[in-house]
């Protein structure tokens, strides 16, 4: 449990996302602030208006990473439509129809 010092921190940081709300570089990075913000506003020290823009940050983190998500369910989509096939018994230039 973190002591007041280190949520007066995070309170700090999640009330004062990055200049221009820059997104995170990866999907990883943006689910650990999210984690942060949540466990800072779980807490209940931040005053009306930080809560607010941990909310805001929040959101656009969960939108980042909803998109992050879907562009890699694509990614799997078409690895899976197009280069993963199933492979008998006897390799992939096995006819399928033969049974041995």
């Amino acid at each position: 449990m973190p002591n007041q010092v280190q949520q007066e921190s995070l309170a700090a940081q999640a009330a004062a996302p990055p200049p221009g709300d820059v997104l995170p570089e990866n999907y990883e990075t943006a689910l650990a602030e999210l984690e942060a913000l949540v466990t800072t506003m779980e807490g209940g020290s931040l005053s009306l208006e930080k809560s607010l823009a941990a909310y805001r940050r929040g959101a656009a983190l969960v939108a980042y990473c909803q998109q992050q998500l879907e562009a890699v369910e694509q990614q799997v989509r078409v690895l899976d439509g197009e280069t993963l096939k199933p492979v008998g018994p006897n390799g992939p230039d096995a006819d399928n129809g033969d049974s041995a």
